[in-house]
Parts: structure tokens; sequence; C-alpha cells
């Protein structure tokens, strides 16, 4: 049954206020952030998190140029960069240094044991020759067989970095297919004089016939057995590499360079432990498919702080999934701090694939500006998990496109002429369980809707604290199949009545 509650709007004085009152915070935040050490961000948790442990490298120093490389932008260097990585692996480890220079390269392989250092001033392009990335065993935790080798990629390494105040380019305008309706007029010229191929509406452009095609061959290749590498070559421009991947790692630090134009996500850390993103630049154009910022999977013991993002899909994410090992894929122990994201679909992510489950994850003092959504959560029956223990706070948004917090446990299911799924559907262990999640300190000038909550009837959502929270939006609070709902001092500026709708919710208690 659907029930409405009333609630108060307020005047045009109080949304000028609102402004001021995030643009205060937001200062007084910002400038306490910059004095804080990983201690003061473990102390802050909420939760009992781990110490995170992070690399230590010995004093030898490798320089590429001492094995030929040459920054010009022309000559090709992944041999010079790979043999000053082996020799400084073979030394024991260390730093193998990037200096000044447009240093044009294929993909790199990390070890252990070595900390990459891009100098201020060094630019890293990795080539846009796709034949220069091969095709490579997948890791075994996941169903796929192959990949395109990464531009920067790392297996089962221990106590790696990548430091310094320089660029990686992903160089992803050569991978990446473009939607006309993402892009201007000019842009969409731009992209049709460098060649490439239409799709037959004529609304996407392809970098190459093989990328159009590739999904198409791929399905049918997918009955064969024992494929091997050679089997996905036709399909390489299609299946773009994720620009960062480092895989079944243990004590990794990324600090401070600006990664930007990756193919496909920019940073994937993929079940890794004691790992630290921190001081880094992230930027994927808007209009770049798939182009997410920085996205945990399964990996425990994380602190993400100090890092600003504008990417073309989700801005930093937290996805899990037990493909082939469930039960040992849970992402816990993450803190996420300091950091702003400027346009991407969500500022902090959740999903879609929780099957995995995660928990202990801490997001505060965060600013999202001009993002499609502020806070997002999303999976659905197939790809479902546990998802619990999620504590935002201290978050200042402006201008989000639609909802400044989101939950939605039907994301991507609902194809044409079919019903959303039910819990019957789907396994137990693969259905959307979210409970547990406290927000406090949340403030919010300009959204569509202020808070949207879409549950399943046969799965709701539990437990969701809101607490000390202002929110302009156009529409307010719309919740459906959710259950023991806590709103303290919460405050919804808007026009729309009724502010609160409901369908299937029990257990809602609002209080001043």
């Amino acid at each position: 049954m659907k029930k409405t509650i009333s609630f108060h709007s307020f005047s045009i004085q109080y949304r000028l206020l609102l402004m001021v009152v995030i643009c205060s915070l937001s200062v007084v935040t910002q400038v306490a952030a910059q004095d804080k050490t990983m201690d003061d961000y473990h102390k802050l948790a909420p939760f009992a998190m781990p110490e995170v442990q992070l690399p230590v490298f010995s004093e030898n120093c490798y320089r590429i140029t001492d094995f030929g490389a040459i920054g010009n932008g022309q000559a090709l260097n992944t041999s010079a960069i790979q043999q000053a990585i082996e020799a400084c692996s073979n030394a024991g480890g260390g730093t193998v240094v990037f200096p000044p220079g447009l240093w044009l390269t294929g993909p790199i392989t990390l070890k252990s044991n070595i900390q990459l250092h891009i100098s201020t001033g060094a630019v890293v392009l990795f080539t846009p020759d796709r034949n220069s990335y091969p095709i490579i065993p997948a890791s075994k935790n996941t169903i796929k067989n192959f990949i395109v080798q990464p531009p920067v990629y790392g297996y089962k390494l221990k106590n790696v970095a990548i430091t310094g105040g320089g660029v990686l380019d992903g160089s992803g305008e050569a991978w990446r297919p473009v939607k006309k309706s993402k892009v201007s007029e000019i842009q969409w010229k731009y992209f049709l004089s460098a060649g490439g191929v239409l799709s037959k509406d004529g609304q996407i452009w392809w970098p190459s016939e093989a990328a159009m095609n590739g999904d198409k061959y791929l399905k049918s290749i997918r009955k064969k057995e024992a494929l091997t590498a050679d089997d996905f070559l036709p399909a390489r421009d299609f299946l773009r590499p994720k620009m960062v991947v480092l895989v079944d790692c243990d004590k990794v630090l990324i600090d401070g360079p600006t990664f930007k134009n990756a193919p496909n996500f920019v940073m994937n850390p993929q079940h890794c432990t004691n790992l630290v993103i921190r001081n880094v630049q992230v930027n994927n154009e808007y209009w770049a498919q798939n182009g997410d910022g920085i996205d945990i999977s399964s990996c425990k013991n994380v602190m993400i702080y100090k890092c600003t993002v504008t990417a073309g899909d989700d801005g930093i994410c937290m996805k899990s999934s037990g493909e082939k090992t469930p039960g040992v894929t849970e992402l816990a122990n993450v803190i996420i701090a300091d950091c702003i994201v400027y346009h991407a679909h969500g500022g902090f992510v959740i999903g879609s694939n929780t099957d995995g489950g995660m928990q202990n994850i801490f997001v505060n003092n965060c600013s999202f500006i001009g993002t499609d959504m502020g806070v997002r959560v999303k999976s659905n029956a197939g790809r479902g998990g546990t998802v619990k223990d999620i504590y935002v706070q201290n978050i200042y948004m402006t201008n989000i496109v639609n909802e400044a917090i989101g939950f939605d446990t039907y994301y991507e299911d609902m194809p044409a002429g079919k019903e959303k799924s039910t819990l019957h559907e789907q396994p137990m262990d693969k259905v959307p369980n979210f409970s547990n999640f406290y927000f406090q300190n949340i403030y919010c000038n300009g959204a569509a809707t202020a808070i949207s909550i879409k549950g399943m009837p046969d799965a709701l959502i539990r437990q969701l604290h809101f607490k000390d929270m202002v929110i302009a939006a156009k529409s307010g609070f719309a919740c459906e199949n959710a259950t023991d709902l806590f709103l303290e001092n919460v405050h919804i500026i808007t026009g729309k009545q009724p502010v609160f709708e409901t369908n299937g919710c029990k257990n809602i208690q609002i209080t001043e």
C-alpha cells in the first residue's frame, strides 16, 4: 500500500543559507585535512580498522634513460622501461625513475619490491597502437579466460608503488567507443575525421570494425573448448584494457601522479590487501564509455584519501564478486576521506557487483560536485550479496543531476518486455542484501531527488540511519520495500509535495 507523509518545504533564504553552510564547512574540513596522517584516519574509523601497512623499498635507484629510453614522444620505450624494472628487481628492488620527458611506451609489467617514480614533468604516454597490447591469461579469481594486458599490470606482487608528480596517459581515445549523444557536434566531427566506423544507426563511433563486432565474435567462440590467447586476438579492440590493474597484491602504494584518458576503468586493484591510494588526480572525460575512476574490487585494508576524480562513469567505486571463490572475496575495511569527485555517474558508489560481500566502509569529508548521483548503492538479483556496516559522513554536494543518495536493487534489471527479478528467480546468495548504513552530516544544494530507496518486496533494505542532513532537491524522499529507517534532524528542501512517499515500507521513524 502506498503511503505519503507530508513535510514542510523551506524558503529561498534557507537555500542561500545552505550554500553558505556548505562552503564554510567544506573550507574548514579541507584545511584540517591537509595535516592528517594515516594514523589520524585510522582513529576516525567507526569500526576496528586494521593498520594498513605501506611498502618498503631498498635505496637502489635506476633511471630508464640508463637503459636507452628516449623522452621525445616518438621513440617507443617499452623494452628500455622493462629492462630497468628487471634490473631493479634482480638487485633486490628499489626505485625505477621516469625523469622529465615524454615517454612513449607499450604496457608495463610491474615486479615485487619496485617503486615506479614518475617525476614532475614526466608524461608516460601509452601507445595508441592496439597491436602493442598482448592477450594474457586472466587471474584465477575471475570467470574470464584472457584479457588484454593493461597499460600498468601486476599479479601476485608484494611491495609495489607508483609515485611522483608526473602524468600517465592511457591513450583511451584509441580504444573507447563514443556515443553521439554524449559529445558536442565539434567533438563528434573530430571522431569521424579520425577514421573508425559507425554503428548501423549512426549513433556510436567505434575505433575499428573489430571493436564494433567484438561482442558478436566472442559469443561465437563461447562454446569452444580449450580457448587460447589466439582465439581472443580478433576481439582485442573490443576487449579494451583497464589502465592500472593490480591483482592479488600486498602492500601497494599509489601516491601523487595524475592518471588520465584510460581505455576503460582508470584504476582497478583486485583482491589486494594493504592498499593506499592518496594524493592522486584521476581524469577521464565525461563521455568516456565505462570510464570509471577508482574501482576497488574485493580488496581488504584500503585507504583512499586526498584524491580528486573526474570520470566518465562511477567516481570512487566499491565492487566485490565471488565468481569463482565465494566466501573469500569480500571487500572489507575501507577508508575513503578528503576526496573530491567532479563529473561521474556517482561520487561514492557501491556495486553493481556485490555478491562477494562488503562490510566496514567509512567515507568521510568528501565533496561531490556535478555528479549524476552523490552516494549510489546499486545491485540486482544475480549479482547481489550482503553489504553492511557502511558509514558515510561529512559529505558536501552541489549540482547533483539525479539522486543525492540512492539505493537501487534493480540496477540494469529491466529488459524490454520483462518484469523485475524477484528473490525466487535467483540463488539465495545472489540477492542484494543492504543493511546497516549510517549517514550523518550530509549537505546537498541541488539534486533532482533527495533520497531514493528501491528494495525488493522479498528482500527489504534494512536499517538505514540518516542524521543531521540538509538536502535541497526538486523532489524529496521516495522509498520502496525497506524497513527500519531512522531520520533524525533531516531537512529536505523542496517545492514538491508530499516530501515523503513510501510503498511497501515498515517502521520509518522521523524525529527533529
